[in-house]
């Protein structure tokens, strides 16, 4: 029994609340059971940024990095087995959530390594491993929609590995990850896979949106663009809102519903206000709609526990004034597509970053059991 109103209401309100961090000391000390009984947590996400905080910071891993070091794992191979302990361990704690809720929540999402973003072959061989390593059904695993994803997303899903996408931030490459989707699955019932098993949320992202447009928009300076800050990243939410119910109302879909399959849920990431002049729930609030999952920090799973708003669905018929938005950004001179293409490379490039770091920390740990 949640003992936390405002994200029971939340719940209520169709919202699948997901944490956006794991580490070793959450398993353990009992942390991340508390979040699902108390806080109405039901999945988790992960991330190389999240991973290479939870190694650099915490003392939980130092006996199972001695023992990697003992028997001369290299830092891939640590990496690996590292993150993998982890995941299956959140995937066993959530196990009841995932059986309560028929597979849709209790879902726990491990990522292919970054540098692959750009490789296709490399990103399926990784997924199919990762897959086949972590050995729960109730994994998800992250391949990232840049353009070499696409295919690898509908490769992952056809061999049966149920796919979380990431770094999504246009409504038009959000099309083209549904479209990947529908097209695994259909691979997938044509190769004899239950589709029935299958599931899959893609990740849009919604800060980093407004951190870039909001820049943009100082840099032109005129109170007409300045008046616009902060409406994108719940704009361009609310039109790829907007295209989920096209896409899984179609006959397409239908066809596929009907041998059992399921709607790839919309998943709002990076949810964290980043402008500390904006509300620090306004990325929840505002994305309230029923069938969705909102992945949150716990910074901001704590503010919308202690203030949050549930006012109903502040989404479904918004996309014609969400629209507006955009008109007006490209009005006042915002290159729409420059902005979706900066993130992108951006978010690869952070990942990227945080991978190296994770690897250089790891590497430091199994050297200091030498000393």
């Amino acid at each position: 029994m949640s003992t936390h109103p405002k994200l029971a209401a939340l719940s209520e309100a169709g919202v699948s609340i997901w944490l956006d961090d794991l580490s070793r000391e959450r398993i353990t000390s009992g942390n991340l059971a508390e979040l699902i009984a108390d806080w109405n947590v039901v999945g988790i996400t992960t991330n190389p940024t999240i991973f290479a905080g939870a190694l650099k910071d915490g003392a939980a891993y130092d006996a199972q990095v001695r023992e990697l070091a003992s028997r001369g794992a290299d830092v891939a191979a640590s990496i690996r087995e590292i993150t993998v302990a982890d995941v299956q361990q959140a995937c066993d704690i959530f196990s009841g959530t995932w059986e309560a809720t028929g597979g849709v929540d209790g879902r726990v999402s491990l990522e292919v390594d970054p540098t692959l973003a750009r490789d296709t072959e490399a990103t399926v061989a990784q997924a199919l491993d990762l897959w086949k390593s972590v050995d729960r059904p109730n994994l998800l695993v992250k391949i990232p929609a840049t353009e070499p994803g696409l295919p690898a997303i509908t490769r992952a899903l056809a061999e049966g590995v149920s796919v979380n996408v990431t770094l999504i931030f246009s409504v038009e490459r959000y099309r083209a990850v549904m479209a990947a989707y529908l097209d695994g699955v259909e691979q997938a019932a044509a190769n004899g896979v239950a589709v029935a098993s299958l599931h899959s949320v893609a990740s849009f992202f919604v800060s980093r949106v407004d951190t870039e447009i909001d820049a943009r928009l100082d840099a032109i300076g005129t109170d007409e663009a300045k008046a616009l800050k902060g409406k994108a990243g719940v704009a361009n939410s609310r039109l790829a809102y907007a295209a989920y119910q096209e896409v899984f109302s179609s006959d397409r879909y239908a066809a596929l519903e009907a041998k059992g399959a399921t709607a790839q849920r919309p998943l709002w990431a990076s949810t964290g206000v980043k402008n500390p002049e904006y509300p620090d729930t306004l990325y929840v609030s505002e994305l309230i709609v029923a069938n969705v999952v909102n992945t949150m920090p716990e910074k901001t799973l704590q503010a919308y526990a202690d203030h949050g708003v549930t006012s109903g669905d502040t989404v479904t018929g918004t996309a014609a004034e969400a629209q507006q938005v955009f008109d007006a950004l490209e009005q006042v001179g915002i290159d729409i597509p420059d902005v979706f293409l900066t993130l992108e490379n951006e978010g690869v490039e952070k990942f990227e970053k945080s991978w190296s770091e994770l690897q250089e920390s790891v590497q430091g740990q199994l050297d200091a059991t030498q000393k």
